[in-house]
């Protein structure tokens, strides 16, 4: 029984990753807003892939059929630009709390679709461990709507949360075939520059360019932001789309889940925030998850 190959390290690799990352961001987060930290972010991730192409397979462009292109194009614009988008406009509406609940869909929309359009399918002690899993993280997660949250805001909110974190299911599944056959970093490249330009066209039709520049000219923590970007534009980036390559997308995505219990785990230890017994509870279910989905 192999108890953890190369897709399972790296689709835990990413949770963990991208995880820290957080850390690293929520407080670049008070003076930058989302939206342009998380442009910011994958503009780092698409520049630093460019010196790693150049290092490992050369920068000479591989031979990619136009539809591949494509796809790979489309699958950064559905995952970065629409479903980030959708995601964040989520967490104005109705929190981080609710908004992380809601983003739990992301593994059973990742499941269904893999079922349906990959034929994929989970053994019975790795389904286990997904009901687990997401157990955990609802523990974890849940708490009471805030007072005065209005219920038309909070139904618009779970609208845009499910739709971004099925969006960014329907991406990576779109372009899981892509990444077994095609160069792996030059797909992960194209996904970026499929997000960045989706954001980047956004920025021009909706948000103006007067306002994202008034936002730079203040002072930034540049250095939190540089290595947040780093590590979760880059790093998770790489772990998060190798897992896909290495393992079904069914058991990939459960396993990326447990970055909602390791988010909880960190900013204990080094933002010092209060940590309860449910939590505790919620971090012990999710990892219990992860180890029955390692049992392959």
């Amino acid at each position: 029984m192999q108890i953890l190959g190369w897709g399972q390290f790296c689709a835990l690799a990413c949770a963990v990753a991208w995880s820290f990352a957080v850390i690293l961001l929520r407080r670049s987060g008070e003076t930058l807003p989302a939206f342009e930290l998380n442009l910011v972010k994958n503009l780092i991730g698409f520049l630093l892939l460019i010196p790693t192409l150049a290092l490992t397979v050369g920068l000479d462009w591989p031979e990619y059929p136009l539809k591949e292109v494509g796809i790979a194009l489309l699958s950064g614009v559905l995952g970065i630009a629409v479903g980030d988008a959708w995601y964040l406009r989520a967490l104005n509406l109705m929190g981080a709390s609710r908004t992380a609940i809601v983003a739990s869909l992301f593994s059973p929309f990742v499941i269904m679709l893999s079922v349906t359009f990959l034929g994929e399918r989970l053994a019975g002690w790795q389904l286990a461990g997904f009901f687990v899993v997401m157990a955990g993280i609802l523990l974890v997660n849940w708490s009471r709507a805030p007072v005065g949250l209005e219920v038309p805001k909070l139904r618009k909110g779970i609208a845009y949360a499910a739709g971004g974190v099925f969006l960014m299911a329907v991406g990576i599944v779109m372009v899981k075939e892509i990444l077994e056959t095609r160069p792996f970093l030059w797909t992960v490249e194209l996904r970026l520059l499929g997000g960045v330009g989706g954001m980047l066209i956004y920025i021009g039709l909706g948000r103006g360019w007067k306002s994202m520049k008034a936002h730079f000219r203040k002072p930034q923590p540049w250095v939190w932001i540089i290595a947040g970007g780093f590590l979760s534009s880059y790093l998770s980036m790489l772990f998060w789309l190798a897992g896909y390559k290495l393992i079904p997308a069914s058991q990939a995505s459960v396993l990326n889940e447990s970055a909602a219990a390791w988010i909880v785990l960190f900013a204990w230890l080094f933002l010092k925030e209060p940590i309860s017994v449910r939590k505790i509870a919620g971090l012990l279910l999710t990892f219990s998850g992860v180890v029955l989905m390692l049992l392959v």
